[in-house]
Parts: C-alpha cells; structure tokens; sequence
C-alpha cells in the first residue's frame, strides 16, 4: 500500500555542548507489493542497527514494498566514532627519529600529514551510542506511525471504492440469475424443438420419455446454478472481509479468483448472449477490484 511517513529529532545534548549531540529525520515511503521487501539508506556508522529496525518494521506492517531513508547528523565529537591508531602512529614517528638521528638530522614532527593518511583512522569498534540508538529507534517507530496513518487514510479510500464496486457486482450477479431462471424454459423448449425436427427428417417417431430424458440432461448441462450460489457465496465473503478490516489483502485476492472461476464457468455453460454480456461486464469489474486489492495488506 502506498503511503508516506516522517519524524524529525534533535537531541544529545551534554553540559560541555549546550546545542544538540545529533539530528535526525526519518523518511518512509512505500508502494503496493504481494510481499514486505524494505530498502534502507542510512550512515555506515548505525548500520549495526538495521537488524533491529527490520524487526520493528515487521511489527508494523506485512506488505508493500518500502524505502526507508535515515538523515543524520552528529555534532559530538566522542559520538563520531573516528579513533586515531596512536600506538601506530608513535611507532611510525620513532622509526622516522631514528633514521634522522642516524643522518644526523633534526627531526620534528609535521603532525598535519596523519590527516591525509586514512590508514591511521579507525572506527570506533564500540558500536552506536546506547542513548543515540533508543533514540533513532524511538525516531523510525514515529515514522513508522506517522506512515501507517497515511496508509489508513488510503485504505479508506479503497474501502468505499471495493464496497462501491461490490455493490455493482451483487447487481449484476442478480441480473445473470433473474436471466438464468427465464433462459431454463427457453433452452428446454429449445431443445425439444431440435430432437423433434431431427426425429422427424430421419422418419423417426418421437418417443415422449425419450424426449423428456434428452431434454433433462442437455438442460442440465447448461444449468449454471450452483455456480452462480458459490459466486454469490464469494461476494459475501468479500463484503465480510472488507467490514472485518485488518489484513484482508491476500484473503480477498484469493476471493476474487475464485469469482473469476465461476463468471467465466456462467458465461461459457450458459450459452446465451445476454449472460455472456452480463459475465464481461462481470469480469471487468472484477479486473477492477483485483487492481486496488493488490495495494492492500
């Protein structure tokens, strides 16, 4: 389901920095997909944390296909998690002595050079700062709020629409069965017509059991009865789903695939134009309804 979802925070602040320790905005977006499949962006520096976040995103949602953006800014220094390899760089520096000594040099340290050696920088391998990770994570479950509010507001779009939509095809189901009761006398007249003509060209007497079997069974054969009450059963299972709410996407998917079964089943037992009408007009609408359930959980 597509919807949009965002928390800013500045916090962190200690008493040698009266201004904040870091800064950060949360960004969700997501759109309709059969599966939960997130995406992040965020700093290499909380990378650690992505685990326990994908986990909260599972407590919060099942479906859709979901971006998930972290904008943050650290403005403490003992936050940043950079260490320089002192012992490292004092080795480096006494070996340079002893070669200058060894010449007979003077040697001073340009300390401005260990800039430009990234060799030299670590991070720091304590991980996220505890205060700074309940933070950021208080931060992605808001957002994560604030996306599933926008995302209600879509689903109750999408309600009155389906509701909208099934209401037309409770319409139509009543159209194709008030035609299926007149179209039985119709095909039986039909029929009985047909045996007798073909009867009477091969000069043969009609037997009137045989006829009424005959009859009876190419009836049968068209009758599309049961299916029309299992696609009504269908119906009112999608109109319970839809009033129960929750997650009700792959249930009323699996729904509609099994009224497509039946309509088309009515329309090509029938045999008659108006059904076969009234069956696309069916099936459209379906088609229609089974676009806005992909975008539901």
């Amino acid at each position: 389901m597509t919807g949009y979802g965002r928390s800013s925070t500045q916090a962190g602040g200690d008493v040698a920095n009266a201004g904040p320790g870091w800064s950060y905005t949360w960004e969700i977006k997501s759109v309709n997909s059969r599966h939960l499949d997130t995406k992040w962006r965020m700093p290499p520096s909380v990378r650690s944390l992505e685990q326990e976040w994908e986990g909260l995103v599972r407590t919060k949602a099942s479906r859709g296909r979901v971006e998930i953006y972290l904008h943050l800014s650290i403005y403490r220094p003992d936050l940043l998690g950079v260490r320089l390899n002192r012992p490292l760089v004092r080795a480096m520096t006494e070996e340079v002595r002893a070669l200058a000594e060894n010449d007979g040099l003077d040697f001073l340290p340009d300390y401005n050079r260990f800039f430009n050696i990234s060799s030299l920088w670590e991070e720091d391998s304590s991980g996220v700062d505890a205060t700074m990770a309940e933070s950021l994570s208080q931060g992605l479950s808001d957002a994560l709020d604030d996306w599933n509010a926008s995302r209600a507001k879509e689903g109750e779009s999408l309600y009155a629409d389906l509701t909208s939509r099934l209401a037309t095809l409770k319409s139509l189901h009543g159209d194709i069965s008030a035609r299926v009761v007149e179209l039985g006398p119709e095909k039986a007249k039909a029929i009985e017509e047909r045996l007798t003509a073909f009867l009477a060209k091969h000069d043969l007497a009609p037997d009137e059991n045989m006829l009424l079997q005959e009859v009876a069974v190419l009836s049968d054969k068209l009758d599309v009865s049961e299916e029309l009450t299992r696609l009504k059963a269908h119906l009112n299972l999608m109109a319970e789903l839809l009033e129960a709410g929750g997650e009700c996407g792959k249930r009323l998917d699996f729904t509609l695939q099994e009224c497509f079964r039946e309509i088309n089943t009515c329309g090509n037992k029938a045999q008659d134009p108006q059904v076969s009408h009234m069956a696309v007009d069916f099936k459209a609408e379906l088609e229609k309804c089974r676009e806005q359930v992909q975008n539901l959980e």
